[in-house]
């Protein structure tokens, strides 16, 4: 019998070796999964993590917003998370810790066929509400305005009811399409002539729409009130080694020079 066993131990570990190789999946890949803010700051930091530290390949998937990540990690199906809002008490309770990393200037992005540079806060509210829904009341083109929003649970949309004068009891007009994901929005904007839409602020997006100055600020001026912080997440019964040491990277000085360099701004101005 101790043959016949030793055959099947050797097939079946040939069958994970095999499978592994086809999916390209490897048992000490470190998913961060969350948010889709900050997605090209965080991506910079792994590829620098992983060509100078460690033998875990640290990666950062697609978005499954912040909420996702909430699940992933508190349900113990992933190690670490990035989120782009506080955890909630009820979620602390749950055994999760989260660690600040930059925070993301929120950005208002116009299609670039708009023409229009500069508002003020209160048009911006006006255009958001439907209250200005053509371009010429603006400066700009006869172009219909297409307004894109996300849904109310959205870390950045929360951060401008916050801070954005005039955003804390906006109601949004119907007449607007819901991006589910910030890749979204921005595809959608980009892909829709008129459109208006909000994101975190990159470098890359001021190359593809005009991001629009507020009451005189730039996204990454001082004075500007709207950003998310981004941070990561564990739980403590589930954080390891290798989970330890890519935190102790991205709160690195190195780390923190890499999300600036791609439109993050220091958590203390």
């Amino acid at each position: 019998m101790g043959p016949i066993f030793a055959n099947v131990r050797s097939a079946t570990a040939l069958a994970i070796l095999l499978l592994t190789a086809s999916t390209g999946v490897r048992a000490e890949d470190l998913p961060i999964v969350g948010t889709g803010d900050g997605i090209e700051m965080l991506q910079a930091v792994a590829d620098s993590y992983n060509a100078e530290h460690g033998q875990a390949r640290v990666s950062v998937p697609p978005s499954i917003g912040s909420g996702g990540a909430v699940a992933s990690v508190g349900g113990e199906r992933q190690k670490l998370g990035r989120v782009a809002r506080p955890l909630t008490e009820t979620e602390k309770a749950q055994g999760l810790v989260e660690v600040p990393l930059i925070r993301i200037p929120s950005a208002i992005f116009v299609h670039r066929g708009v023409g229009v540079a500069t508002l003020t806060s209160a048009q911006v509210a006006a255009v958001f509400s439907g209250g200005i829904d053509n371009w010429s009341a603006l400066g700009g083109p006869d172009l219909k305005i297409r307004v894109v929003r996300r849904e109310e649970t959205d870390s950045t949309l929360s951060v401008l009811r916050a801070t954005m004068p005039g955003w804390r009891d906006l109601v949004l007009t119907s007449r607007s399409k819901t991006a589910t994901t910030t890749q979204d929005a921005i595809a959608t904007v980009r892909d829709t002539p008129g459109a208006i839409g909000f994101g975190p602020f990159s470098p890359n997006l001021a190359s593809d729409f005009t991001v629009l100055s507020i009451d005189g600020r730039v996204p990454r001026d001082p004075g500007y009130p709207s950003a998310v912080t981004l941070a990561l997440i564990y739980k403590t019964a589930t954080r390891d080694a290798e989970a330890s040491a890519f935190l102790a990277f991205a709160t690195s000085d190195r780390a923190g020079q890499l999300m600036a360099e791609r439109g993050g701004a220091p958590l203390k101005p």
